[in-house]
């Protein structure tokens, strides 16, 4: 994975054209001709590591964003729309895809755009309304899932609550009664059988359930003192954000708040630090700041800091039936985050059978991107209808190139050839002769061998 070349020519255009340059002007910036930087920019060249440290410093901008840039993801994000039903009837192989990339990636990026904006019409011709929950996850990923005014305000608050205290929910909850007028009160379940909190402005009370864990009552009351103290903020991204719907503004501020929520309970610095220190071992950053399993998977997500980034994780978390009820990509462009599927040749699946335990595993995808990857099932809080205790699966991961580093993957061998395969789920799938496979791939047409049958049902045509 470390030793491919590296063809970013569409990412190298938009930074040049958005920074008003021509080709001889940015060719002369980085001491080259102008006839390679055109070569650099129509994918003919790769782009050297001098080339990319010099494009950063000028530029300002993570070198490893260049290879996420292309068009909807490159040629996996591509893939993944062309799965769409309406294609089913065109096959288009990964040579044609490309060649489409590299020759015309602003053609690409239109259809990227079209595709993800477009406007499905319902049966009686209606337009059907906007799902506020992709289009906050538009915005978060537009930001990276980092929001720098949000982590700097909440580093400056802890430290100053640290002052005070070396207890932070004890420090929160004085904060709130003094600065605020507000106690916390924690309530019996049979008073609360259906809420983990509420907020009692005639009792002047945050009440919270018993039910609750340590780090939940720590993060609930953190969460509060975020929607009081950093309103202001607050509001300012979720006007940035140019919502239609009022639902999917509210989801956004939700989101925000329990972002300066966690940024509070692990300040950007120290948790970075911390980090880098232990090789991201969760168990101890969950010691060390009091935090949560998913919490912590969710803060390595963020940590994007112009100068200060860590490594580039996403994560997914999904209930027993595959269900996605969150997916942040950060900074990875993970294809995994994307896709509506997901491979049940992928651990994340199993962790349910062993719940304590974290499943490492290093998986490499069709477009030969490796993945090391972290499972571990989470117990939900409280018992909803029918009296079932929720249960969820954490995915973590980041690309091997980064992962020798991690605790966790102490021992393994990073290369592509040690990695399992897997899909993007057996809709966008097309590797032949899976026994796992439920499904034929939308995008190639069905094969049939009356004499012989393979190890699954749906044989199909291949690349």
């Amino acid at each position: 994975m470390a030793d491919q070349k590296l063809y970013a020519g569409a990412a190298i255009r938009r930074l040049r054209r958005g920074a008003g340059m021509t080709q001889v002007a940015l060719a002369t910036a980085l001491d080259i001709s102008a006839s390679y930087l055109n070569l650099i920019e129509r994918n003919q060249r790769p782009l050297s590591a001098r080339l990319m440290l010099l494009l950063a410093e000028r530029f300002d901008f993570d070198p490893r964003q260049l290879v996420g840039a292309e068009p909807g993801g490159g040629a996996s994000g591509i893939r993944r729309r062309l799965a769409d039903a309406m294609f089913a009837d065109l096959s288009i192989d990964n040579s044609e895809l490309e060649e489409w990339l590299g020759s015309a990636p602003n053609t690409a990026e239109a259809f990227v755009r079209l595709f993800d904006n477009r406007s499905v019409a319902a049966a009686d011709g209606a337009a059907q309304p906007t799902d506020p929950i992709q289009a906050v996850r538009r915005e978060i990923e537009r930001w990276r899932n980092h929001f720098a005014d949000l982590d700097a305000m909440a580093e400056e608050l802890a430290d100053e609550l640290r002052l005070g205290a070396g207890d932070l929910y004890g420090a929160i909850a004085e904060r709130l009664r003094v600065k605020h007028q507000l106690t916390i009160r924690i309530l019996p379940e049979t008073v609360l059988p259906d809420k983990l909190r509420r907020l009692d402005l005639h009792a002047r009370q945050l009440q919270l359930s018993e039910m609750l864990d340590p780090a939940s009552r720590t993060f609930q009351a953190a969460l509060l003192l975020g929607q009081i103290e950093a309103r202001a903020e607050i509001d300012a991204l979720a006007a940035g954000g140019n919502f239609e719907d009022r639902s999917a503004e509210k989801l956004f501020r939700r989101h925000l708040c329990s972002y300066f929520a966690a940024a509070l309970m692990m300040p950007y610095a120290r948790f970075l630090r911390a980090c880098e220190q232990n090789g991201y071992r969760i168990q101890v950053l969950q010691r060390r700041f009091g935090a949560g399993f998913e919490q912590v998977a969710h803060r390595l997500t963020t940590l994007q800091r112009v100068g200060a980034r860590g490594l580039p994780f996403f994560m997914l978390r999904i209930d027993r039936s595959g269900m996605i009820s969150k997916r942040y990509s950060g900074a990875s462009n993970a294809p995994m985050v994307e896709s509506d599927y997901r491979c049940p040749l992928w651990n994340i699946h199993r962790v349910f059978e062993q719940p304590a335990e974290i499943q490492p595993q290093l998986v490499v995808l069709e477009d030969d991107s490796t993945w090391f990857t972290l499972s571990r099932a989470v117990q939900g809080i409280g018992a909803g209808a029918g009296g079932y205790a929720p249960a969820f699966a954490i995915g973590l991961g980041v690309a091997a190139e980064y992962a020798a580093t991690l605790h966790d993957a102490r021992g393994f061998d990073l290369s592509a050839e040690a990695a399992d395969p897997i899909g993007l789920g057996c809709p966008s799938c097309t590797r032949v002769q899976c026994s796992q496979r439920s499904a034929p791939p939308r995008n190639r047409p069905l094969k049939f061998d009356e004499r012989a049958r393979g190890l699954t049902p749906f044989d199909f045509a291949a690349d």
